[in-house]
């Protein structure tokens, strides 16, 4: 069972956005960036930089956050637009980030503020339960490593995930993926746990 509720909510969060990425789909983006997977990574890093400067550049609170919204969205449509782009792919990213930002605009527009919504416990209590079994079923060490990576906020986030990938002998970009590889698969255990929640 999880010790650290703020760590289990981090991790939760991710999970319901619209944009679900397989390792597959993952993969695909790497091969897509440079067939060599070491390059690949390489440049995956310095266009994940580059956005959440682009972000922060136009006042966005949030600019980690919509620098992986943007990195997903292109994820889910690589297989239309891979076999017809040309060009630098990193231009690519810079163009769906550009229309996210527009909806980060439209986001913060304000708005009448609404009745409080009515939230249902139980949901809420069944998805903790089944992250709860799901983490308890990985290895152990990628249980510590996935809630280490999730911890902390804004630059004590940032901070905390290099000294973490210090502490393994390995490179953020490299902590990174292997992290995201087990958020991906503890989705899969999620969703699965649920819908069987949902039958039973």
């Amino acid at each position: 069972m999880l010790n650290d509720a703020y760590s289990r909510s981090e991790i939760v969060a991710p999970m319901k956005k619209q944009w679900e990425i397989s390792q597959e789909d993952f993969d695909r983006l790497l091969d897509w960036l440079d067939s060599d997977r070491d390059t690949a990574g390489r440049k995956y890093e310095a266009i994940r930089q580059r956005l959440i400067k682009i972000f922060t550049c136009r006042g966005c609170s949030e600019a980690e956050d919509l620098a992986d919204e943007t990195i997903n969205r292109v994820t889910v449509k690589l297989q239309e637009i891979s076999e017809t782009y040309s060009g630098d792919p990193a231009l690519y990213f810079y163009g769906v980030a550009q229309k996210i930002h527009l909806e980060y605009l439209r986001q913060m527009r304000p708005r009448p503020t609404p009745p409080p919504p009515v939230v249902e416990p139980e949901v809420d209590e069944q998805e903790y339960e089944c992250l709860d079994q799901c983490l308890n079923r990985l290895p152990g060490d990628n249980r510590r490593l996935v809630l280490e990576y999730y911890q902390d906020i804004k630059r004590a986030k940032i901070d905390h995930r290099r000294r973490l990938a210090e502490q393994l002998g390995i490179a953020v970009n490299a902590l990174r993926i292997r992290a995201h590889r087990i958020r991906s698969q503890l989705q899969r255990c999620v969703t699965g746990c649920l819908e069987q929640k949902t039958v039973n």
